[in-house]
């Protein structure tokens, strides 16, 4: 798989009421909200920073709002990009080969981002992700 750079960081809060208070309130970040996602994409050196609610994250990975009792809860997500939409399904494969388990195979997400992904050693959502807005 070929990286091309890191697409995304997000903080993943189990309280997003509080995680937004510092990072909005306290650090001053620009973000904006959807729902109870906030993000940017205005702050230097980051292509997208987000703070993920852990009910969306556990809804974009399993379909539910709860977090797997099985699986270590994450405290962050990092996404990195590749070419092309062709090359998620590729690299969740070689992920796969690899032995590590998909949370959930390549898929077009509703605002048109292609992402596979896994949970590191760490507890870690590695998302290996093609967006399209990032490459225009």
């Amino acid at each position: 798989m070929r990286i091309e750079f890191i697409a995304s960081v997000a903080v993943i809060a189990a309280d997003p009421t509080e995680s937004r208070r510092l990072y909005l309130d306290v650090i001053g970040l620009p973000l904006e909200g959807q729902g109870d996602y906030f993000h940017s994409e205005k702050i230097e050196g980051s292509k997208h920073f987000g703070v993920w609610p852990l009910s969306e994250a556990a809804q974009a990975c399993f379909g539910t709002s709860e977090w797997p009792a099985d699986r270590p809860v994450p405290q962050a997500s990092i996404e990195f990009e590749v070419a092309d939409a062709d090359a998620v399904a590729a690299a969740g494969e070689e992920l796969r080969a690899a032995g590590y388990e998909l949370l959930h195979p390549a898929r077009q997400e509703p605002w048109g981002q292609t992402v596979a992904r896994t949970l590191s050693p760490e507890g870690l959502i590695v998302g290996i992700s093609y967006a399209p807005l990032l490459h225009e």
